[in-house]
Order: C-alpha cells, then sequence, then structure tokens
C-alpha cells in the first residue's frame, strides 16, 4: 500500500513536471549566485524548437548522424556524452564554457579529468561549420548530442529547443564544484536547487548511471576503512564488495556503474540500489535517504516507462539552465576548444593634406 502511494505522488508531481517542460518557466529562478556572477533570463527569452529551422535545417539531423557514428566505433561514447552535458551545464548554465581548453580552464579542473567525449564534439562541429558556418553553437551541439547518445543506448527521444550561446569564461575551480560521487544527500540536493533543479531531478538525473563506467578512485572509500570504522561500507553486498575489490587493483581502473545491463539505458540502475549494488556511495544513499527513497522506489521494473518519460522532462530542465551573458561575454565559436579571436580594428585611413 505504502508502495502504490508513493507511486501516486511521483504521478502527480511527473504530471506537474511535464506541463513545467512545456511551457515557459524560469528553472533557475533561485538560483544561488556567486558575487558578480550575471543575472538569469528564462529559456523562453532564447531557446525554440525551430530556433535554425531558416539558417541551418540539416543541424539536428548532421549531429544525430555524427553522433551515431561515434557511437558504432565506441559504444562508451554514449555514457561520456551525457556526462560531458552535464558538467557543462553545472557550472556557468549550459554555455560549453566545459569545452574551452586553456590553462585553468573547466576542462583542465581536477574533477574534469576523466572527461570524454571531446573529439565527438569537434568531429560534429567541423562538419556543421562546413554546411552552415558561424551559425550553431557548441553549447547546442553538446546538448542535442547528449539526447542523441541517450536514444542510441535504448532511452528515450526529446525535442531539444535551440539557441544557446557559447560563453567565454571557464574557470577551473568553478568545476570543481562538481558532485565526484562522495557527498551526502543533502549536498547532493543543495547543488542541484542551487542550479533550478529540484529533488526529483536529482533522483531521474542519477539514472544515467545506468550506463557508463567510474574510476575506482570515485568509491575506494567504501571498500575498506570506510568512514574511519576499519571496515567496509556495510551497504554494500558482500559479493559485490569482493568483486570490486578484485577489479580496483589501481585507483585509475574502471568499472561500470551497473552491475546488470551496464550497455542499456533501463532501470536497473535503480534494482541494484535495492540488491545493496549501487557503485557510488551517492547512488547507493539515495535509496536509503528518506527524501529521496519513495522516488527511487517507483522507478523499478515495475514502472519503467514512468523513469523514460521522466528523464526526457529532467533532461530538459539540466538543457534549460541558461545564464544570462551580455553579447560581448558570448558568441557562437568558430572553435569549440576556444573563444573567437578578437576582431582587429580597421586602421583609418592617412588624412590627405
Amino acid at each position: 500500500m505504502k508502495w502504490w502511494f508513493c507511486t501516486f505522488l511521483l504521478l502527480v508531481q511527473f504530471e506537474l513536471y511535464t506541463v513545467s517542460a512545456i511551457l515557459p518557466r524560469n528553472p533557475v529562478k533561485d538560483l544561488v549566485k556567486p558575487l558578480g556572477a550575471p543575472s538569469i533570463l528564462s529559456p523562453q527569452d532564447f531557446l525554440s524548437l525551430s530556433y535554425y529551422q531558416k539558417t541551418c535545417p540539416a543541424a539536428e539531423e548532421i549531429i544525430h548522424r555524427k553522433m551515431k557514428a561515434w557511437f558504432l566505433k565506441d559504444y562508451t561514447l554514449a555514457a561520456s556524452i551525457i556526462r560531458l552535458h552535464f558538467h557543462d551545464c553545472a557550472i556557468r548554465g549550459c554555455d560549453a564554457s566545459i569545452l574551452l581548453n586553456h590553462r585553468n580552464s573547466e576542462r583542465r579542473a581536477y574533477a574534469s579529468k576523466t572527461l570524454r567525449g571531446f573529439q565527438v564534439i569537434d568531429d560534429i562541429k567541423a562538419e556543421l561549420e562546413r554546411k552552415c558556418p558561424k551559425t550553431v553553437s557548441c553549447a547546442d551541439i553538446l546538448t542535442a548530442a547528449a539526447r542523441d547518445a541517450t536514444l542510441l543506448v535504448g532511452g528515450p527521444f526529446w525535442e531539444v529547443p535551440f539557441g544557446r550561446k557559447d560563453g567565454k569564461t571557464s574557470i577551473a575551480k568553478e568545476a570543481d564544484l562538481v558532485p565526484q560521487g562522495r557527498e551526502n544527500v543533502t549536498a547532493l540536493i543543495d547543488f542541484f536547487q542551487e542550479r533550478g533543479l529540484s529533488l526529483l531531478d536529482l533522483v531521474v538525473l542519477s539514472g544515467s548511471h545506468t550506463i557508463g563506467r567510474s574510476s575506482c578512485h570515485s568509491f575506494l572509500h567504501r571498500l575498506a576503512n570506510y568512514k574511519g570504522t576499519g571496515r567496509p561500507d556495510p551497504t554494500l553486498d558482500r559479493q559485490y564488495l569482493r568483486n570490486l575489490t578484485g577489479s580496483c587493483k589501481w585507483s585509475s581502473n574502471l568499472v561500470n556503474l551497473d552491475v546488470t545491463t551496464p550497455k542499456t539505458f533501463d532501470v536497473e540502475y535503480y534494482n541494484n540500489l535495492g540488491k545493496k549494488k549501487g557503485l557510488l556511495s551517492t547512488d547507493q544513499d539515495l535509496y536509503s535517504d528518506p527524501r529521496t527513497a519513495p522516488f527511487v522506489s517507483a522507478f523499478t521494473d515495475q514502472q519503467p516507462d514512468l523513469f523514460f518519460n521522466q528523464f526526457a522532462v529532467s533532461m530538459v530542465n539540466l538543457g534549460n539552465i541558461l545564464v544570462y551573458t551580455a553579447p560581448n561575454e558570448s558568441e557562437i565559436r568558430l572553435d569549440c576548444n576556444y573563444v573567437n579571436p578578437a576582431r582587429s580594428k580597421k586602421a583609418n585611413p592617412p588624412r590627405r593634406h
């Protein structure tokens, strides 16, 4: 009875979030901004489903075709692109600041050292520059590529509104604010809410861990002397613990986030949490914390469509995190790795006497 009541509440909230994703809304209205940060504008001030309809009608087809080609070469890039998109939007909004490659940029931060997929975005951008020069932003490319990556591994489709601009600022220390797998649930909730994302978005977007891998470094603290106890994390299944210990001879080794169906986008991530097989502590804690546990319980194999539908809504919410930048602070980059070169001022012609 309790499970069905929680599911009913979740269904009601899902309907509300679905409507809110369709109607104009400001998902970052209550964003806590650092001192001197730019003002926030709502997505409807910028974004449109038909944004490239006249200027680059083939944009989505090109992004999907290129993303598929890379996926067929290496299926692990799907999870990498989704993660890259999250890291981008989580800092300064979805402005492709994570792609800038210079000293002390987000890309060079400690939290970003295992990010992958930059070459995928570069390849897509190069093709779009040939077809539609100076038109499609790197931020829009990454957002659409994350949608297509989800689709390629069996996940849901959703319409992506376009019109994002590429930022010119990227700071490494800001990227280190992104959760690394050891935070408690309260810290996760605060991080998401500061970016206009809800408790439901937190649980749903964590479900992207149904695919992808993690380095052992992110969960080694669970395998021995957990919180100074001298013992492993008690919320780890014993056999799973032994398997992880055997797989992590080096902290750089990679382990599947979903032990059951690591190559398929499904609800096994949530089922694994109930079996004490959540890889990261930030995953497993969602099952035990009373604020998030009801959502986890609803997203099981008894309600797979619910997760798929809500994942689409939450990804739209993530992609709608926008931070306003003045015209001189944003642009359409020609190369996603670098800001555009400054325009040289034309010298005044010599005066005739």
